[in-house]
């Protein structure tokens, strides 16, 4: 069977697309972020005559300020991603009407986390302000990926998102900060439910040629904010700290989409189905055998630790 090229897939999922949109609208709650900032605790910088940021003003640690900073960045380029959804799903029919929708939810993401950081004296405004340009300037490129890639793609992207909105509020112990990104990771959940469900109606469609979009994502996955100053840097010290790690990407974010789609059993496959799937078998696998590796060496450094702490 030959691959279906964009339009045809386009027209194909249109009605389900429709349906999900509208499923989406009748169950997204509508909140206002800004009841979810502290502004009691506001106050002017140093140009406006107050007191110039200090890490000592922050009840943060430095690893929640990490992680809080790392998560608004990567919310701040949604500029870039309406552009490769737009790209990707056009601006027509129920397909456009999602894109609109989206990106109008996913604008409060940023500015509602980055009220909450300036008010509280949560980070370094100027820091965070010069990570902003350079993550903007240097933007997201999904280099130009099928339409089916990128359905299988912000189906993993948008878990992932959710998973590091909640732990990384759970990591704050910080009551305001965990709400407010409870709030966030809640519509993150409804985004990719949105995804998922369309890649489970492309499999049903266009199985072998799904299946193969789904298995380059999990083979390739990076979370778009990679392109943030210090990225690498700052995901170790958030794996370290058990708030996003190798075993939570395999285990709560990979396995349960793979699940949800039934790929193991999924039937009607061509060759190049077929062996997509074989790949995505060994390709899990491997994910679960760094993870596994990962999770002991971090043990075993957090023993040292321990024991030198005791001695």
């Amino acid at each position: 069977m030959s691959p279906l090229d964009t339009t045809a897939l386009l027209t194909e999922l249109e009605p389900v697309v429709t349906e999900n949109l509208d499923r989406h609208l009748g169950i997204a709650d509508e909140w206002m972020p800004h009841e979810y900032v502290p502004w009691s605790l506001g106050r002017d910088f140093a140009d406006l005559g107050g007191e110039p940021w200090e890490a000592a003003q922050s009840q943060l640690s430095p690893l929640a300020r990490t992680a809080l900073e790392v998560n608004l960045l990567t919310e701040d380029n949604l500029p870039s991603y309406h552009r490769e959804i737009d790209r990707a799903f056009g601006r027509d029919s129920a397909w456009g009407a999602w894109v609109n929708r989206w990106t109008a939810e996913e604008g409060r993401h940023a500015y509602c986390i980055r009220d909450y950081l300036l008010v509280t004296r949560g980070v370094d405004p100027v820091e965070l302000e010069r990570a902003r340009m350079q993550t903007m300037e240097t933007g997201f490129d999904s280099g130009d990926k099928p339409l089916l890639n990128v359905c299988a793609y912000v189906s993993f992207q948008e878990l992932a998102t959710r998973v590091s909105h909640r732990n990384t509020g759970r990591f704050t112990e910080e009551p305001i900060a965990e709400k407010l990104l409870a709030r966030v990771a809640k519509d993150e959940n409804l985004h990719m439910i949105f995804y998922r469900n369309i890649v489970a109606a492309a499999l049903a469609v266009a199985p072998g040629q799904t299946l193969r979009a789904i298995t380059d994502e999990v083979v390739g996955f990076q979370m778009p904010g990679a392109i943030i100053p210090g990225f690498n840097r700052k995901a170790v010290q958030m794996a370290k700290a058990g708030i996003y790690d190798l075993r939570i990407h395999h285990d709560d974010i990979v396995s349960p989409l793979l699940r949800q789609w039934d790929v193991w059993a999924l039937e009607g496959l061509d060759d190049e189905g077929e062996r997509a799937r074989e790949e995505l078998a060994a390709a899990v696998a491997a994910l679960d055998e760094e993870a596994t590796r990962f999770v002991e060496r971090r043990a075993e450094a957090e023993a040292k630790r321990a024991a030198r702490r005791a001695g």
